[in-house]
C-alpha cells in the first residue's frame, strides 16, 4: 500500500515560544488533511513544546549526536531529542554537511544512533552547482547516499517508516531556484534504483523519497506531481502555517489524482 505524501518543515535556526502559534495552527490544519503526514523539525528549545502541543504532526529534531552521552559539550544525543518529544531527525542537511565539515561517516553514525533510540531518520543528499554542471550529480549523490545510510537499517522489517531519503540540490536551498522537473524526476529514478539494490524489490519501493529546495505553494503541485517524489522537504515556507499548508493541501490532491 503505497504511503501517505510525507510534508517536513525545517524550520532551522528559527523560532522563539511566539511560533508556538503557527505550530498550533498548522497542527490544527494538518487534523483537516489525513491524506497527507505532515511534521515540523523546530529547533531543539521548541521541541518539547512543540510535542506537548501537538495532536496530528510530527515532531522532529534537526541534528543529534552520535554518542548517547558524554563530554560533547553543546551536543544533544539522539536519546535526549527522543526524550523531549522527537519521532524523527533530519540528517545529512548540506547546511550541517558545509557549515560544520561532517563527512558521510559522521552522518551515518549519526543514523545508526538514531534508529537505536527509536527515531525515525530523515537522511538528506544533494549536488553543488559546480557538480551538477561537470555532469557528476547522479553518480555523486548515489554515491554520497551509499556511505551514509545506516547499514543496519537492512534488517528492520519497517525500513520505509523508518527511513526517508531527501533529495535537496545545494543550489536550490534557499535561493529561490527549484530544480526543473526533469533534473528531479531524474535524481529521484536513480536514487529509487539505489534504494531497490540496498533494500530490496520489497522495501526498497516502499522508502519515501522527499524533493527540498526552494519549494513553495506556486510550485508545489508540479513537483509533488513529479514521479518517485514522495513528499517535501521545506524550508522557510514551513514558518507560516499558510503557506507551509498549502503545500499540504498541493500535496493531497497530488495524490488523489
Amino acid at each position: 500500500m503505497p504511503q501517505r505524501p510525507y510534508i517536513v518543515g525545517n524550520w532551522k535556526m528559527h523560532g522563539m515560544r511566539a511560533m508556538l502559534s503557527e505550530a498550533r495552527a498548522i497542527d490544527r490544519a494538518a487534523q483537516r488533511h489525513m491524506k497527507v503526514e505532515v511534521a515540523i523539525a523546530p529547533p531543539y528549545t521548541l521541541i518539547h513544546p512543540v510535542h506537548r502541543e501537538a495532536e496530528q504532526i510530527g515532531v522532529g529534531a534537526q541534528d543529534c549526536h552520535y554518542e548517547e552521552d558524554g563530554a560533547h559539550t553543546g551536543d544533544i544525543s539522539a536519546g535526549m531529542v527522543a526524550d523531549a518529544g522527537a519521532k524523527f531527525v533530519i540528517l545529512g542537511h548540506s547546511e550541517r554537511r558545509e557549515n560544520h565539515g561532517e563527512s558521510d561517516k559522521l552522518i551515518n553514525a549519526k543514523a545508526e544512533a538514531a534508529l537505536a533510540a527509536g527515531l525515525r531518520v530523515i537522511l538528506c543528499c544533494g549536488e553543488s552547482a559546480k557538480t551538477r554542471e561537470a555532469g557528476k550529480a547522479v553518480d555523486f549523490v548515489t554515491e554520497q547516499l551509499k556511505a551514509s545510510l545506516p547499514a543496519s537499517a537492512k534488517d528492520l522489517e519497517d525500513v520505509h517508516e523508518r527511513i526517508t531519503i531527501a533529495y535537496e540540490p545545494i543550489w536550490a536551498i534557499g535561493t529561490g531556484n527549484s530544480a526543473t522537473i526533469d533534473d528531479i524526476a531524474q535524481m529521484h529514478a536513480a536514487i529509487r534504483a539505489l534504494l531497490f539494490e540496498m533494500y530490496g524489490s520489497e522495501k526498497g519501493p516502499e522508502i519515501r523519497i522527499l524533493y527540498g529546495g526552494s519549494v513553495k505553494p506556486e510550485n508545489a503541485s508540479e513537483i509533488l506531481g513529479t514521479p518517485e517524489v514522495g513528499g517535501a522537504l521545506v524550508g522557510g515556507a514551513s514558518l507560516t502555517a499558510d503557506s507551509f499548508m498549502s503545500i499540504a493541501l498541493a500535496a493531497g490532491e497530488t495524490a488523489e489524482v
